[in-house]
This record gives structure tokens, sequence and C-alpha cells, in this order.
């Protein structure tokens, strides 16, 4: 199983810890291209018109001048940097040793300036998206993508990949046919008896799956049918339902039901 999911627009900055050492990351072979939007970022960051080339509201301009500091400030895991509402519902950062190792090996953030990075690699706060035309780069997800496939497209051939990445993330590596299956992960709302497509419960319940994933016993799922097996162990609680539809090239769309957040409570 490899779960794929984008990161927090929100982060939590390290307050101590050693810089970014780019060669320690996970999936080694991402160094050179890390490397180059690490240095493009920098340098639009430094820009007076830094806050439109970053597609940010002039609120978070701190956020970009942060930037600058971005190879000497601290680190710390991944997990704990992310903290929006996907991640505070996985609560990655409070697993038991099992379930963290579990984690460790299965979960997956694709991000904008690292490319890709374990719940446990050290990396500071950051801002920058991956529908950022970065000066010296391009389209991000376009600079990525021949990077990701090398990396992820072997892992892909004999591993589930359950994707709960948003659409811009997703541009960045299209999963390639064949293997175990990929399964993108959709939530809707149930209210009055009509079911229609949400993002931020989308989110907060991709969050509690992932959660659900990592430290639920047994073993991991290898097919789409075996997600949907431990999918539906969160139903009565979490969700509502759960099914499974067939697509096409070997994919599956997995959707998950959540009641009216007016109503029952998530």
């Amino acid at each position: 199983m490899l779960v794929l999911l984008p990161p927090s627009e929100g982060k939590t900055a390290p307050r101590r810890g050693k810089p970014v050492d780019l060669s320690s990351l996970s999936a080694p072979g991402l160094t050179e291209p890390r490397t180059r939007v690490l240095e493009a970022l920098l340098e639009a960051s430094a820009r007076p018109d830094a806050v439109d080339l970053l597609g940010v509201g002039p609120s978070l301009a701190a956020e970009v001048e942060r930037n600058l500091d971005l190879r000497a400030a601290p680190t710390a895991a991944a997990r704990s940097v992310y903290t929006g509402v996907l991640y505070g519902a996985a609560r990655l950062d409070d697993l038991p040793a099992a379930a963290r190792r579990r984690a460790r090996a299965s979960v997956r953030t694709v991000s904008a300036l690292w490319g890709l990075v374990s719940p446990e690699d050290r990396i500071p706060a950051y801002r920058l998206s991956m529908g950022t035309d970065l000066p010296g780069i391009g389209r991000l997800a376009q600079h990525w993508r021949p990077a990701l496939r090398a990396e992820l497209d072997p892992e892909a051939s004999h591993r589930l990949v359950v994707d709960c990445r948003s659409a811009a993330y997703a541009a960045a590596w299209p999963v390639p046919a064949g293997g175990p299956g990929h399964v993108s992960v959709v939530v809707h709302r149930e209210a009055e008896g009509r079911r229609t497509v949400v993002s931020h419960w989308a989110k907060h319940t991709r969050g509690v799956l992932t959660r659900h994933l990592v430290t639920r016993e047994g073993t991991a799922p290898r097919s789409p049918e075996e997600l949907l097996d431990a999918a539906g162990e969160l139903v009565g609680g979490a969700l509502l339902d759960a099914g499974l539809t067939e697509g096409p090239r070997g994919s599956s769309t997995l959707a998950l039901v959540v009641a009216d957040p007016t109503g029952a409570p998530v």
C-alpha cells in the first residue's frame, strides 16, 4: 500500500532543529530537482513581486518572506510540520510505534518544494503551491513529473496506490496503469437523502482514513476490494457508507459518505 497525500497549506514552523539536509531526505533520486526548486524559490521570494509570483494574498507576505531563510531554518519531521485539516485528522505525529513504522513505509506527501516526503523527513515550514509557475522552473507539476515517474512508477507496479491528493498534486504524477490498482478517494456528504461532493470535510475524512489504514490491525490492503473492506470498518462511526467504482485503465474510486456536519457530526 502507498498512501499519497497533498501537503497542507497550513504549516507549523519548527522552533528548533538542524537546517534541512537535502541528501538526508527519503527518495534521494529527487535531490537534484529539489535543489533546483529550492534555489528558484529563494530567488522568487526575494523579489518585490514575490507575493504575486507565488499566487498568495498580502496576508501571507510574512510566510513568503520566511522562504528566504529556508536553508538555515529549523526543521522537524514532516508529520509535525504539516498541520492542516487532513493532517489534524490523520494525527501522524501521534502514532503508536508499530503504526509509525507503517506510516514511514507507506505514507508519502507530494510536495511542490520537495517532490515527495515521508512523515519522518525533516523539513522547514515553507510557502509554495504545486500550481505555481515558478520563474526559472516553470509549472511545478510539469517539473516534478519525470522525477516522480522515475521514483514512483516502480512502486506502483507492486503496491496499491491510495490516492488522497488534490487535482494540482495529482498532476505531478499520473499513476500508471497496471499493478495492484490505483484508487482515488472522494468524499460525499449525505443530507436529506441527497449526496453531494464536499471539500473541507473531504480533507478531514481522508485524514481519518489515512490514520485508520496505518493503525488498524492486520495486513495493509493489497487490492481495491481490500481497501473497501478496510474503509468499511469505519462505517457506523466516522462514515455512513463506503463504495467502490471501477474506472478505466485499472483505476477505481473509493467514495466515502459522511453525514451532514450540521446534523450528525463526522
